[in-house]
């Protein structure tokens, strides 16, 4: 099974993206854009890729310390290389790296590069429209939650998107 740990946003926040979503799409970039919707509004702390049994995941996810941190989304979209549409979320870099020390033996290596917190918007289609990053500027959202779970989630993928199945939530009052 396809996993990741994710943090996902209050539906205070989620309100504010949808409201930001709406507002790129009504701008109609073109048919080239595949947007995603608000069950999809996630961010990936670690993904997992596929890994036969959920359990040492959980396991792992118990020793990791976790404690209420800010995380801060915005303030625009911007693009994750050239087909992805996407808002920043800073402040979720010790929770990114406490994750992957604990899950590291789990799942495919750890990614190497630095932990880059975002909430993907949108996916651009190959062959599509180009988004300049100045298609993008006057778009603005400025929302802080605080994180005190963690989410364990099957990712399955199909022709409309990827559906998630939450497998497992560990909270801070599970223990710090």
């Amino acid at each position: 099974m396809r996993l990741f740990v994710a943090v996902w946003p209050p539906e205070s926040v989620l309100d504010q993206v949808a409201e930001l979503s709406a507002e790129l799409q009504d701008r109609s970039m073109d048919g080239s854009v595949r947007w995603t919707s608000r069950d999809q509004w996630h961010v990936t702390v670690r993904f997992l890729g596929e890994v036969e049994d959920p359990v040492p995941v959980v396991a792992a996810l118990s020793d990791v310390r976790l404690t209420p941190t800010e995380a801060r989304l915005g303030p625009r979209p911007e693009l994750l290389g050239r087909q992805v549409v996407s808002l920043p979320v800073d402040g979720l870099d010790q929770l990114a790296a406490e994750v992957v020390r604990t899950t590291a033996s789990v799942g495919q290596a750890p990614d190497p590069r630095p932990f880059r917190g975002h909430l993907t918007l949108a996916r651009l289609r190959r062959g599509g429209r180009r988004v300049r990053g100045r298609d993008l500027d006057d778009a603005v959202v400025d929302a802080r939650w605080t994180v005190n779970e963690l989410v364990l989630v099957r990712s399955h993928l199909g022709s409309g998107g990827a559906n998630y199945e939450i497998l497992h939530r560990r909270h801070v009052r599970d223990g710090a």
